[in-house]
């Protein structure tokens, strides 16, 4: 986006996101990546890490195979209207603490990375406060603590296949510059991640020490 260059930020946004993104704007463009970025840490890094210390690499695996299931089939749609809802329900489960230790990971790595910690708490009082207007049981916490440590304002209307979804509106904007926030998502990103990678570490290390 630093480019202008809308259309192949659209296209890019479209290989990683389910709504329609062709007619987005720069900002429609940006608050969906900031909601993407939020969401995929729980999913593809915390979510692994956690399972990967509870049970080794068979949990870490399972875990893997019920969000793959998920991402494949779990639509409300025709095709996949029984077989589809098991899959997203049995990921609802599994995502369920991780999505929450996700949410203080970035309430806590928001105060390292922008070393100030008023952040933790205006990122944990969105989170608390609307992590759970999100049709997901877990998508929305993440995705409030990061715009409580942002400053800015997710959700809200989206297209899928043509048809508007009224979505809730998370957190309340007052950094009006989506760029500049959508840059510091990825350093909250890396921060967090490097965080759960510690920790999990040292509960690995302490299960094959006292394990």
């Amino acid at each position: 986006m630093k480019n202008k260059n809308i259309e192949n930020a659209r296209n890019n946004l479209s290989m990683i996101v389910g709504r329609d993104t062709q007619n987005l704007s720069e900002e429609g463009v940006l608050k969906a990546t900031i909601e993407t970025l939020s969401e995929n840490l729980s999913d593809g890094v915390i979510a692994p890490l956690f399972y990967l210390a509870l049970g080794g690499l068979p949990f870490a695996m399972a875990y893997k195979a019920i969000n793959t299931l998920d991402s494949m089939v779990g639509y409300k749609n025709d095709r996949y209207k029984n077989f589809g809802w098991a899959a997203a329900r049995l990921d609802d489960i599994a995502n369920y603490i991780p999505a929450r230790i996700t949410g203080m990971l970035i309430a806590f790595s928001s105060a390292v990375a922008f070393r100030s910690p008023f952040i933790v708490h205006s990122s944990l009082k969105t989170m608390f406060r609307d992590g759970r207007k999100h049709t997901s049981p877990n998508a929305g916490i993440p995705e409030a603590a990061m715009s409580g440590a942002l400053g800015v304002r997710l959700g809200g209307p989206s297209a899928y296949c043509g048809i508007i979804v009224q979505k809730p509106y998370i957190g309340t904007e007052t950094e009006v510059d989506y760029l500049a926030a959508s840059e510091k998502t990825i350093k909250v990103v890396m921060f967090s991640s490097v965080a759960g990678i510690a920790i999990s570490a040292v509960v690995l290390y302490a299960r094959g020490i006292y394990g």
